[in-house]
């Protein structure tokens, strides 16, 4: 990181490394599909995905911050 590195210049620097390992490690949890390897279950499946998922749900509602409601009757 330079001395001048604006933020959105920072964003993109560690946005980009961070989404990288992300779908390396997610490309990686897929090795685990291998049946010849491994024994799950659907429900075992659906727990993972349903953890991810709900995640990236959290992590993409800091991005966009809840509009204030007005008060009305």
């Amino acid at each position: 990181m330079s001395a001048a590195e604006t933020p959105e210049e920072r964003f993109r620097r560690l946005a980009t490394a961070r989404t990288n390992e992300i779908l390396r490690r997610l490309k990686i949890l897929g090795n685990c599909a291998n049946r010849q390897a491994y024994a799950y279950t659907e429900k075992d499946v659906d727990k993972v995905f349903a953890a991810i998922e709900k995640k990236v749900k959290e992590v993409r509602a800091k991005f966009h911050p809840p509009r204030e409601e007005k008060f009305k009757l």
